[in-house]
């Protein structure tokens, strides 16, 4: 090793006990700079809280917390400004900020872990991270909302099929099937808001797992951080990181929602559905097919799905044997909360542009919808209302689809004369349900697709949106 590397080795904050330096091989396989330099942010705020209080509480001089607070503002700005050298050999994020502020400020910098572990500073820095994280990715659902909402009120006139096993069922107001997303993502707010309140307790104080012998004020730092709450048992503040794993499992379920979109943009936009249009802005061609207009962005969205997934599998999987308290395999859960993180956050942002760049084929779509079998139910609850037991309805209305089928009809251009060889009961009053807008307008349950039940939730989530 060479003599720059070995006394990089000695600045190591752990080694002041051992009488070699650490292995330049283990070193590197151990490092983790390259990954969680993400959280500078993170660990000079909850720094400069922990020597807030430490100079409150008389631990160290005031003068030596403005000191140190100063020097941890200069490093912040230095990094902002990309200034900081992210040396390997540093071991992590919190080394290379502590050894940078030894630089700046002296042997003074040595007081900033006084009553404080990397344990609590780590799960402290993550909690941090994830309040800004669970607010981006609240922010970025919400904007999706807004889109699906606006797309919902200005497609109020237009009818599509709604399917069950990808097999046209019963026309539904697209309104309707906009709506039906804007709930799930709503849901997943609501997921993020419900997390929110297990990360919001802070971590420091809990030092390395049996807490500190100083007089440290651990809800004053809460306080300054912006947690509600501090921990109340010091192995669980240090050794937890179930909200990783619930968070990344939220970050699955949005990732799920999306995909299933997405999977319905990409086929809608195919040549064989064409009820959508991409704009060229968020489509691409083919290397080799001139005709083609792909939809990738959402194929993307489709595939980072199971990459999400993947790393939930990971977290839980590095979590799922180890003992109490810390253990260093628990360095490994940034990768896949960062992962996650970032790759549900841009999934959620590009999708909202890919949806507000789409165009409804309404003609095709009224076209489809005006001939097309998916009216059966109307016949089947047409005959319900005429005192027909709703079995009976179902298997008179089944003969009526497959003559339909056979002599290659629709059911609204089928006579009179025909219909009656069914039932005595169908009168020249059933054509006026087998229209698409009869569909929908007959529909009287709660949260149906009717104009009217449309119009209800419309107004309701345009109250919600507005309290977002």
């Amino acid at each position: 090793m060479s003599e720059s590397k070995a006394s990089k080795n000695k600045e190591l904050l752990w080694q002041s006990r051992f009488s070699e330096p650490f292995d330049e091989e283990a070193l590197k396989f151990s490092s983790s700079v390259e990954v969680d330099w993400q959280l500078y942010k993170d660990d000079i705020q909850g720094s400069i809280a922990h020597v807030t209080m430490l100079g409150e509480e008389g631990i160290i001089s005031e003068e030596e917390a403005t000191q140190i607070i100063a020097g941890l503002q200069d490093i912040e700005q230095e990094f902002d400004n990309g200034k900081i050298d992210l040396d390997w050999r540093l071991e992590d994020i919190h080394t290379v900020i502590e050894n940078r502020l030894k630089e700046k400020i002296g042997d003074v910098a040595g007081k900033v872990h006084s009553g404080r572990s990397r344990n609590d500073q780590v799960a402290t820095d993550t909690r941090l991270y994830l309040h800004r994280t669970i607010s981006d990715l609240k922010s970025a659902l919400n904007d999706l909302n807004q889109t699906l909402y606006n797309r919902a009120e200005s497609h109020q006139d237009v009818i599509m099929f709604g399917y069950t096993h990808l097999q046209r069922a019963q026309p539904i107001l697209i309104s309707h099937y906009y709506l039906a997303y804007l709930e799930m993502f709503l849901r997943d707010i609501e997921r993020l808001d419900d997390l929110y309140k297990r990360v919001n307790r802070s971590a420091l104080g809990a030092a390395a797992f049996a807490g500190s012998s100083l007089p440290l004020n651990i809800n004053r730092t809460a306080s300054l951080l912006g947690f509600e709450s501090p921990f109340r048992n010091s192995t669980d503040a240090i050794s937890d990181r179930d909200i990783i794993i619930e968070f990344i499992s939220a970050c699955s379920i949005i990732m799920m929602h999306l995909s299933r979109f997405a999977e319905d943009v990409i086929l809608w936009s195919s040549e064989e559905f064409k009820y959508l249009q991409l704009s060229d802005s968020f489509s691409t061609g083919s290397s080799i097919m001139p005709q083609k207009k792909n939809a990738d962005i959402a194929e993307l969205v489709r595939g980072k799905t199971g990459r999400v997934y993947g790393d939930l599998m990971n977290i839980l999987t590095i979590m799922k044997g180890l003992p109490l308290s810390y253990n260093r395999d628990m360095q490994e859960d940034k990768p896949p909360l960062f992962d996650a993180a970032k790759s549900t956050l841009d999934s959620v942002r590009i999708f909202n542009r890919l949806i507000q760049n789409t165009t409804i084929n309404r003609e095709r779509l009224k076209a489809l919808t005006e001939k097309d079998m998916s009216l059966a139910t109307e016949i089947a609850e047409y005959l319900v209302e005429k005192n027909i037991p709703f079995r009976d309805a179902h298997r008179i209305t089944g003969k009526i689809v497959t003559y339909a089928l056979e002599h290659q009809t629709s059911l609204p251009d089928m006579s009179l004369d025909v219909y009656k060889t069914f039932s005595s009961v169908i009168e020249s009053d059933i054509y006026a349900a087998l229209t698409p807008e009869s569909s929908v307008n007959r529909k009287k349950s709660q949260g149906s697709t009717s104009p009217a039940s449309v119009k209800q939730q419309l107004a309701w989530h345009k109250a919600k949106l507005s309290q977002s």
